[in-house]
């Protein structure tokens, strides 16, 4: 839609800058559609690990699901009393779940031993010596 196709159009002005956003929403979208669709999905799923599959399929069926509440509210539908609403909630909670598995790989590992060595040397002994010679009984002090 060229500039002057929307000025000539009769609606309020004060929504013109939401109209040009969304047009412009429009076209990242079919831009985005485009290049996904340029490849086949099984060319696509093998190149991914699994992970990334699932987060690609998420997005997919998210997006796809956006676009028919967008519609809906187009057609004078209320989608929050659609079902699509519930659609939209349950593949977040999905979403969820593999951004805490996400959280979880990326999540640095413990190092036990490298802990436990860490701790003992980073503890304070007042003297090497005198633990030495304490440890060993004095020959004078010996008791039977």
């Amino acid at each position: 839609v060229s500039e002057d196709d929307i000025n000539t159009e009769e609606y309020p002005t004060e929504i013109h800058d939401y109209l040009a956003a969304f047009e412009k929403s429009l076209g990242s979208v079919d831009e985005m559609l485009r290049t996904m669709m340029s490849i086949s999905r099984s060319e696509l799923l093998q190149k991914l690990e699994p992970l990334e599959q699932a987060k690609m399929d998420l997005v997919s069926v998210y997006a796809l699901n956006s676009m028919f509440w967008v519609y809906l509210a187009t057609q004078g539908i209320n989608p929050k009393e659609h079902p699509v609403k519930q659609e939209l909630e349950r593949i977040r909670t999905y979403m969820n779940k593999v951004k805490e598995i996400a959280d979880k790989k990326k999540a640095s590992k413990l190092d036990k031993g490298a802990a436990s060595r860490f701790v003992r040397n980073a503890l304070w002994e007042p003297n090497a010596e005198n633990e030495h010679t304490s440890k060993t009984p004095a020959k004078g002090k010996k008791r039977k």
